[in-house]
């Protein structure tokens, strides 16, 4: 595991930021965290270590409100500058892996949006793990309008139980994109838990089937 400083700009400062970087990596996900916690949330090192079993390396970092000890999660234009900072710091690192961009909830919207204003080329798809369609108890698809402008494939990972997204709107959502699959993880939470069961293997087997099929 190699530990980075990230410079976002003069104004936002660095950010944290760690690769596991597997032996024969066949692709590099660039994962943000979600709103609640930071890069070493133990979902993102367990899912960076279930990933680097299958030749998948992670690029795991901090937004800036994360990395200065505050609660309230950045504005978007601070989060988006940060996610493409951060990707082309990736890109920078490995040029010649395949490069895909990601996010636990707060995280994957961000991308997202990011990813639906600008188009790197060496971006080759998006994960989700757990899109945050709507708050808890409040179900709507505004907040997936952008999601239309996204140009590359790609994969939402939903429990089946999630209350920040209603299946059959996030299913009518996902129908609507192109370059998009969904893989549905019955019986879990926002938090891919149900009960004691994680399920960061299924998270990991889902990740790898759809990067290979690409």
């Amino acid at each position: 595991m190699k530990q980075l400083k990230i410079k976002i700009s003069d104004t936002i400062g660095s950010v944290s930021a760690a690769v596991l970087e597997p032996p024969e990596m066949k692709a590099l996900i660039v994962l943000a965290h979600g709103a609640g916690a930071g890069m070493n949330h133990i979902f993102m090192t367990q899912l960076s270590d279930a990933l680097a079993q299958k030749g998948i390396g992670t690029l795991r970092y901090n937004f800036p409100y994360m990395e200065n000890g505050k609660k309230r999660p950045d504005v978007p234009a601070i989060a988006t500058k940060t996610i493409g900072m951060v990707l082309e710091k990736a890109h920078s690192l490995f040029p010649t892996v395949k490069l895909f961009g990601a996010g636990k909830s707060f995280g994957g919207r961000m991308t997202s949006q990011l990813l639906s204003k600008e188009h790197p080329e060496y971006v080759r798809g998006l994960l989700f793990y757990g899109f945050p369609l709507h708050a808890a108890g409040d179900p709507g698809i505004e907040r997936a309008e952008h999601l239309k402008s996204v140009a590359v494939p790609m994969l939402f990972m939903q429990g089946s139980r999630d209350a920040l997204a209603d299946l059959k709107l996030i299913r009518q959502v996902t129908k609507k994109l192109k370059n998009t699959t969904l893989e549905v993880f019955e019986g879990a939470d926002h938090s891919f838990k149900s009960g004691k069961k994680i399920f960061i293997p299924e998270l990991a087997n889902a990740t790898e089937k759809w990067i290979d099929s690409l």
